[in-house]
């Protein structure tokens, strides 16, 4: 190998470190950013906990990204689009006796990169006609307007009967 095939070779090397370290820093669950990254897309879903218990289906949209490519993924198929999903809420909680108080619980975090989450939790609708709840998988994205959810996938669990 001659020197020069050398040192690029170290040159490479430490630029793909130096990028790979970088990356690392910026997903570390306790470096600063991280926790501010985890702070800002807990209050997206405090904000959508409230809106939807003062029945404001449109508020609780504003978390999700208003692009034709959202998806929304639940027991009924697959919504494709910010006005599909938005059109789907309404049609199914058309009023706040069908949208009862909505419970967040079991909330977890994995961060995939500096600008993608996976948040994992739990719902609870607590409604005069019959509660229900099941699980959900919410995948973020940093937009320019800040975090926003560009994949939801809700399921329904049943309530064990004993």
């Amino acid at each position: 190998m001659s020197k020069k095939t050398g040192v690029l070779l170290l040159a490479m090397a430490v630029f793909f470190g130096l990028a790979l370290s970088r990356e690392v820093r910026s997903t570390d669950r306790g470096s600063a950013a991280a926790e501010a990254d985890h702070a800002a897309i807990t209050k997206i879903l405090m904000d959508q906990q409230t809106a939807w218990n003062l029945g404001d289906v449109s508020a609780f949209m504003k978390g999700y990204w208003n692009s034709p490519e959202l998806t929304f993924a639940g027991s009924s198929g697959i919504a494709r689009g910010y006005e599909a999903v938005h059109a789907r809420y309404k049609q199914v909680y058309p009023d706040q006796a069908a949208m009862g108080r909505l419970d967040f619980s079991n909330i977890e975090f994995r961060f995939l990169g500096a600008d993608a989450a996976l948040v994992l939790g739990q719902w609870h609708l607590q409604r005069t006609s019959g509660d229900v709840g099941g699980v959900f998988s919410l995948v973020f994205l940093r937009q320019p307007e800040g975090w926003r959810i560009v994949h939801d996938h809700t399921s329904l669990v049943k309530a064990k009967t004993e």
